[in-house]
């Protein structure tokens, strides 16, 4: 058994894995959890389909030596809340590091939602 990056407490292949190979996210915390592990796979195709088109970069790439990228260490989701029946916001705390630096703590309210019956991260919402 390999844990999910997510911090869900199970396995990669019960929890993000079947997301990323492309079952749709049952909710908007399921596809937040998805995109964490991700970007600690460095998986840049699974980011650009969960993706919401009118918001998503041209490319993503993982590109930069390994000393320059994040270590992704944590997700703590706090909360997450229904805004309607297609939208949904997710406010997490997500710890990485760079290289021997310290630990970094992003804290974000994040914007999701479904279309087709797939959740797609939107943006960041500022306050």
């Amino acid at each position: 058994m390999v844990a999910c990056p997510c911090g869900s407490g199970r396995d990669y292949a019960g929890c993000c894995g079947p997301l990323h190979d492309g079952a749709p996210p049952h909710d908007a915390e399921a596809s937040m959890r998805s995109r964490y592990s991700a970007y600690v796979r460095e998986d840049a195709a699974y980011l650009l389909r969960s993706w919401h088109p009118t918001t998503r970069p041209g490319e993503l790439s993982f590109d930069a030596p390994k000393t320059q990228r994040p270590t992704w260490l944590k997700l703590d989701v706090l909360r997450h809340v229904a805004i309607g029946v297609d939208s949904a916001e997710v406010e997490f705390v997500a710890r990485y590091r760079i290289g021997g630096g310290s630990v970094v703590r992003m804290r974000e309210r994040s914007r999701f939602v479904r279309e087709d019956g797939r959740w797609l991260y939107l943006e960041a919402v500022q306050d």
